[in-house]
């Protein structure tokens, strides 16, 4: 029991290092809490910053999901302790404890979470996100499709109820955390892939 309420901890901690912070940081560049959308992730680290930060920034959030869940399988844990692990490091991205709890959209480390579930899980993620993308062209509309569809790609390759929910939680807090995306899609307004900014 004590071993895995320590796992579980430990992911929410690892997932409340705050990859898009420390790689500005590390790299001498603006915070990006303080420009763009003001979301430390990937993409806001991308239109602030360049592709370099972007990518090493994408990589920090998704090992946050990978790296927990790996442990939890490791030492043997049960499916809902590694279910809780991913919930755990999927919090921490969002509500970080070092960071004052204002993290980022969790898209990153949902997927790490779910490639290290279940690689088909992750494989499907970012497949549904791939084609959404070419098909729409903006990238929050693609993952709140590919985040949508997730749980029942969870049901369907795991058939774990722990799964499920805890996937199904991650969703709706992931479609809550696009809610700005959701109306500047709805109005109109929302950045397409490859295009700057509009003013």
């Amino acid at each position: 029991m004590i071993i895995s309420i320590a796992v579980v901890i430990f992911a929410y901690l690892a997932g409340s290092v705050a990859s898009a912070i420390l790689i500005c940081k590390l790299f001498g560049l603006s915070d990006p809490r303080a420009g763009g959308s003001g979301n430390p992730g990937a993409t806001n680290v991308l239109r602030l910053h360049g592709k370099k930060a972007a990518i090493l920034t994408l990589a920090g959030d998704v090992l946050k999901g990978v790296v927990p869940v790996l442990l939890a399988k490791f030492i043997g844990s049960s499916e809902l302790i590694i279910a809780l692990c991913g919930l755990a490091a999927f919090f921490g991205h969002l509500f970080p404890i070092f960071f004052k709890f204002k993290g980022g959209k969790g898209v990153a480390t949902l997927i790490g979470v779910l490639f290290a579930t279940h690689w088909m899980l992750g494989l499907a993620y970012v497949t549904t996100w791939g084609v959404s993308a070419l098909l729409f062209r903006y990238s929050s509309l693609s993952a709140l499709i590919a985040a949508i569809l997730t749980p029942v790609y969870s049901w369907l390759i795991l058939q774990d109820i722990g799964f499920t929910v805890s996937h199904v939680t991650m969703v709706t807090i992931l479609i809550w955390r696009h809610r700005s995306n959701i109306k500047n899609l709805i109005a109109g307004t929302e950045t397409r892939i490859g295009n700057k900014k509009k003013t």
